[in-house]
């Protein structure tokens, strides 16, 4: 990994019915700020909030509606975001509903493009959030795989909002080199939340999170808090939105990533959360890991 500047952007879906009229206005939108941030920034990586071609919650849509109004990975959908990454010379992360192989299965994707304008990566999010899984009534297939991309700047690995409750897939993302992760993020809960799993995410696995998380309200009325971000390997907040419009950026530095135990401290980093696993007992518990199981405590 090289030092660079990353930037978060965090834009509001439009609150009305989904049509293609408006997933082309929604991005309009955001390459509108994403092109505004670079001129700003000079970022190198930009990332943008989850679905942000719809919006998180699509407004009643059963998938085969949404399935219609979506496309396959590369298609005319993911094409205004690569001529973007192009023109702007930038790797570019975006969320988006993907086009599955039969009518009615939608996956919940990030792709990020490189300055070329090829895409480079497809994530599609193993861990769907309860009320959009289409096994519980809503409208999207989880994925299966992980992503790590080989770029100019360093690994990116890509994870999707809710993914970050789950401690597993940023790991193995890590494992597989990953030195930045990015979350694309519709986050429904507290901001306490949010912060809390970027930051453990970030000091799990020492390494770089750039969090976008929408703002506004989406086209079933539910509404955003933003608060994108981005945080450092020993879980620094180094930028941190508010809740209107905007974007955050921060310069990214590997050589001073681990420099010091605390930000600002004169005590040197000596641990390695990723060398210092005790493999023996992963290995020993490995089914375990894999093993079915639910709180005990009741809820809904």
């Amino acid at each position: 990994m090289r030092s660079f500047t990353a930037a978060a952007v965090q834009v509001r879906p439009r609150a009305e019915l989904l049509t293609a009229e408006s997933i082309k206005a929604n991005t309009e939108h955001a390459i509108d700020y994403v092109e505004r941030c670079v001129a700003d920034t000079g970022a190198e990586l930009v990332v943008l909030p989850e679905s942000v071609t719809t919006g998180f919650t699509p407004g009643g849509l059963d998938p085969a509606r949404l399935w219609d109004l979506v496309d396959v990975i590369p298609g005319p959908l993911a094409e205004p975001f690569q001529d973007a990454a192009r023109r702007l010379g930038v790797h570019l992360v975006w969320g988006t509903y993907e086009r599955g192989p039969d009518r009615g299965v939608v996956y919940n994707s990030a792709l990020l493009a490189g300055p070329d304008g090829e895409i480079r990566g497809v994530y599609r999010k193993t861990h769907p959030f309860c009320t959009e899984l289409a096994s519980q009534g809503g409208w999207v297939t989880p994925g299966a795989d992980p992503c790590v991309v080989d770029t100019e700047l360093g690994r990116i690995g890509m994870m999707i909002c809710f993914d970050g409750d789950f401690p597993e897939l940023s790991r193995i993302t890590a494992v597989r080199g990953a030195e930045v992760i990015v979350r694309p993020s519709a986050l429904l809960r507290s901001a306490d939340l949010w912060e809390l799993t970027n930051r453990a995410r970030a000091y799990d696995n020492h390494v770089f999170v750039v969090g976008a998380n929408c703002t506004g309200t989406d086209p079933a009325g539910v509404m955003y808090f933003g608060n994108s971000m981005i945080v450092t390997p020993v879980a620094e907040v180094v930028a941190r939105a508010a809740t209107h419009e905007c974007w955050v950026s921060a310069w990214l530095d590997p050589d001073a990533a681990l420099r010091s135990l605390t930000p600002g401290s004169s005590i040197v980093q000596r641990f390695d959360h990723l060398a210092d696993r005790n493999l023996e007992l992963i290995s020993r518990y490995a089914e375990d890991l894999a093993a079915p199981a639910r709180t005990t405590f009741p809820h809904a």
